[in-house]
């Protein structure tokens, strides 16, 4: 493994459906907030209003972030909808593209949009054959991040679907797109140290954080403990929309 490799921070993305969660995952460690609704699909929306109050109820320097839900690549809705989640105080809004669509044209209508130091992430999705020339065009829009994630979630985990150099070669590829890099799915706790020798920036969780690691269950503090203590701290630094500082550690 690289030098670069073994110093990269890794940082533990905590989904959240509500104020309560986010103050549960904030208090146990996180070092990002998403706001996902699990009972609404792979990326369900949130209300904005909800967004909202999520945003109000951890410190501010906990970024957040928010999905814009299932929406299929048509610029003009997905437009619509990462406006909403910028504006309701998510700091990244997520994007999944599912396939299908006009991926491309959908990249360079948000390439154009003024979020006011907002940031979007894609979301490539591992079952549903991602298209990854996507991750360049992501890079040339200003995207801040692109994830690799799952749709099914009943389905195996990230780690069970693709093998480790498909996700080396995942991460290789947005990190020259300048790109942060994220990995979520299903993950649990003995997926963590095998992903960690892959140096990703994030790694994102719901069930593993919930009890009896049911996604759509509450978040329970000590299944985020465990999930935490897997994880070296990343500490707080200013990394949003830096991924050429955070590579040059």
């Amino acid at each position: 493994m690289s030098k670069r490799a073994t110093t990269r921070a890794i940082r533990l993305l905590a989904s959240v459906r509500d104020a309560d969660e986010a103050v549960r995952a904030a208090g146990g460690g996180a070092d990002i907030i998403d706001c996902k609704d699990p009972a609404a699909g792979a990326l369900g929306a949130l209300g904005a209003d909800v967004v909202h109050r999520i945003r109000a109820s951890v410190p501010a320097q906990i970024p957040v972030s928010a999905t814009i839900g299932d929406l299929a690549s048509e610029p003009g809705p997905v437009a619509r909808a990462v406006r909403e989640m910028a504006a309701a105080g998510a700091d990244l809004v997520k994007v999944g593209f599912f396939g299908g669509g006009d991926a491309r044209a959908t990249i360079a209508a948000l390439a154009g949009l003024d979020l006011d130091a907002r940031r979007v992430v894609g979301v490539l999705i591992a079952d549903r054959t991602p298209d990854l020339s996507l991750v360049a065009a992501m890079g040339r829009a200003g995207f801040a991040a692109v994830m690799l994630d799952t749709a099914d979630k009943a389905s195996p985990a990230l780690p069970e679907l693709v093998n480790d150099a498909f996700l080396s070669a995942f991460l290789e590829r947005a990190r020259r797109a300048g790109l942060l890099v994220g990995l979520a799915g299903s993950l649990r706790l003995r997926h963590i140290p095998p992903l960690l020798a892959l140096a990703p920036d994030v790694l994102g969780f719901r069930g593993a954080l919930c009890h009896n690691e049911d996604r759509q269950a509450e978040l329970d503090p000590q299944s985020m403990a465990r999930v935490r203590a897997a994880i070296p701290p990343a500490g707080q630094d200013a990394w949003l929309g830096r991924p050429d500082e955070e590579q040059a550690r």
